[in-house]
């Protein structure tokens, strides 16, 4: 569609294409859409200044082109609107299994990886925008957009304190993908701040990794020092990580709004079995292929094996037992440094606690 033909969309074509929209992401399993105009982010400065503060980090690629990333219009010129989309991956509480210690995996994490699953189905929304005659891009947490920020903007729930977004009837437990587009959609209304008084996300943080209201430091917190970190966990923050072996969910558990959260009906969230069959000992016999293997299409493989080995170590060091030494004694001989370091410290702590 050219540009002149975008700029003069009647509106009631508009409205039709955008209810279009909407019906067909419910149909892929998304379970919000909306609609905000395509403007810079309306928290670009207090983006700027987490970025000024290096508070990402590894992630020096958030520090790159920060101009770009705060206005869509520079991701896709001629964008006049994001359609944000929401998909619940809440599975309930954790199911038992026959692992006597099982480490601990953040929830978005217990099924297939979430990046392939809706990226397919932005794909068939897309190409619905490209039969209309729209430009667009789509991303599902890899593009340079404040998916939050815009969420906010499209009444897509509200940013909490944590700096997780928050739905009225999701809860925390969603994942937010964007497709950014030149046709002009109407808008949707802004969802008011519903977090109150409550701090519970920020009592509730095991290594006070929100440091203000809406300001998260990540070298801090414990998703990002499982996960994106590649190197040494900080000795101040490993008895903190307690059982955790990939991300965390306490800011996003204790929030009240989750008490409306229903069970996703999407199969491919739905845990298996390394979450709950698995003690921790049993993941140090992983070599690279078995690694590749047991992890294959899930979000876990993003550690690669030294940097989840690493966690799991720390993991023992805090909950194993006498049970746990050889495995963690055959990890302290590892070939990769970063493990072996690790199985060391735990077998220490195990030792003190003896």
């Amino acid at each position: 569609m050219s540009e002149t033909l975008t700029e003069t969309l009647p509106v009631p074509e508009a409205a039709a294409i955008k209810a279009n929209l909407v019906s067909i992401a419910r149909e892929l399993g998304f379970s919000v859409c909306c609609v905000a105009p395509a403007r810079p982010a309306r928290h670009a400065d207090r983006f700027r200044q987490w970025v000024e503060d290096a508070c990402y980090g590894d992630m020096a690629w958030l520090a790159k082109r920060v101009e770009r990333r705060v206005d869509p219009r520079e991701v896709l010129p001629g964008a006049k609107s994001v359609v944000v989309l929401a998909m619940n991956y809440f599975q309930g509480d954790r199911p038992e299994g026959k692992a006597a210690s099982p480490g601990r995996f953040a929830r978005y994490a217990w099924g297939s990886d979430y990046h392939d699953l809706i990226e397919e189905k932005l794909k068939d929304l897309s190409t619905h925008i490209d039969d209309l005659g729209g430009r667009q891009r789509y991303y599902v947490d890899t593009g340079p957009v404040l998916e939050r920020d815009i969420a906010s903007a499209a009444g897509l729930g509200w940013n909490g304190k944590s700096t997780v977004q928050i739905h009225r009837e999701l809860g925390t437990w969603f994942l937010l993908a964007v497709i950014l587009t030149d046709l002009p959609l109407p808008p949707d209304p802004k969802e008011s701040d519903h977090c109150g008084k409550c701090i519970r996300c920020m009592d509730a943080c095991p290594t006070q990794a929100i440091t203000a209201e809406r300001r998260l430091d990540a070298r801090r917190c414990i998703s990002y020092l499982t996960i994106e970190h590649r190197g040494s966990i900080p000795l101040e923050f490993r008895e903190l990580m307690g059982d955790r072996i990939f991300g965390c969910d306490d800011c996003l558990s204790v929030c009240p709004w989750n008490r409306f959260a229903e069970a996703s009906k999407e199969a491919a969230f739905q845990a298996r079995p390394f979450v709950n069959d698995w003690n921790l000992r049993d993941f140090l016999g992983l070599d690279v292929e078995a690694f590749r293997e047991l992890f294959r299409k899930s979000p876990v493989k993003r550690t690669k094996r030294p940097g989840f080995l690493r966690n799991v170590c720390v993991a023992l060091g805090n909950v194993g037992t006498a049970e746990d030494v050889p495995a963690l004694q055959r990890a302290a001989e590892d070939e990769d440094e970063l493990i072996a370091e690790h199985a060391r410290w735990a077998l220490e702590r195990i030792a003190e606690r003896s």
